[in-house]
């Protein structure tokens, strides 16, 4: 066994707990540590988009069966997102021959990507509270616009997910938190990760396509995450969310902000 293969079992064993505990922090921990490795940006936003589709499958299965899946919701979010993917991937088809401006423009997108990302853990409690507070008064939103505002949320996020592999998570469970106040979280959440399947699924094939894909890397980080993700969801709510969660965004704000240097 090499020294790479035991570099990237233990990076995606580190990437999945911390899954397992809080729920997020999948893609925007994964690319930042490939990148750290010396994977090629390109590559690396690729192969995590691969790797967030396979193991959000298992996240889809188990809220599937206890019903904590709005499929109206997921099927408004991908009437934008994968669109907005398949756009997204088709602008950077066209500057794959210049792989200096490519990997230029990722890196750069992660970057702030990850700064709205340690944004959206930080103060997710208050904007939950600010959207319960809301829920059936005059910011409520009536059914067409709230499904006009849904399909525009998923071309955000189609975009920024084909883009940098982030956002499908933190960024999206919050906006439809702020979107759907009324609806339970835990269906909120399940929405969200079943919506993430088709969404990195296809941005994932699409930069397979274009030759932004690590099969050996896939495989290796599958190894370590799947077990590491088990572990932490038996550890979920050992260590306060008050703590948890600003450490959480503290790192990913810092990632960022060594990305634009």
């Amino acid at each position: 066994m090499d020294a790479g293969f035991i570099g990237f079992t233990i990076a995606g064993l580190a990437v999945g707990f911390i899954v397992g505990m809080t729920g997020v922090g999948g893609g925007s921990l994964m690319t930042p540590i490939l990148l750290w490795f010396g994977i090629n940006p390109a590559t690396a936003v690729g192969t995590d988009l691969l790797y967030a589709a396979i193991t959000k499958c298992s996240g889809v299965w188990v809220h599937g069966r206890n019903r904590n899946i709005d499929w109206p919701i997921t099927g408004w979010l991908t009437l934008g997102s994968v669109p907005a993917a398949a756009l997204t991937l088709v602008i950077l088809n066209s500057l794959h021959s210049d792989t200096q401006a490519l990997n230029g423009i990722i890196k750069t997108a992660l970057a702030y990507v990850l700064f709205l990302t340690a944004l959206a853990i930080l103060f997710r409690s208050r904007l939950l509270a600010f959207a319960n507070r809301h829920a059936g008064d005059r910011y409520s939103l009536g059914p067409r616009t709230l499904n006009a505002c849904t399909v525009t949320t998923g071309v955000v996020l189609g975009a920024m997910v084909s883009l940098t592999s982030i956002g499908a998570g933190a960024l999206g469970t919050v906006a439809l938190f702020m979107l759907y106040p009324v609806l339970p979280t835990r269906r909120l959440v399940g929405t969200e990760i079943a919506h993430a399947v088709p969404l990195t699924l296809v941005a994932g094939l699409g930069h397979a396509g274009m030759g932004n894909m690590d099969w050996s890397l896939l495989g290796h980080l599958l190894i370590g995450s799947l077990p590491g993700i088990y572990l932490g969801s038996h550890l979920s709510g050992r260590i306060p969310d008050a703590i948890l969660r600003p450490c959480l965004a503290v790192m990913l704000g810092l990632i960022g902000f060594k990305l634009l240097n």
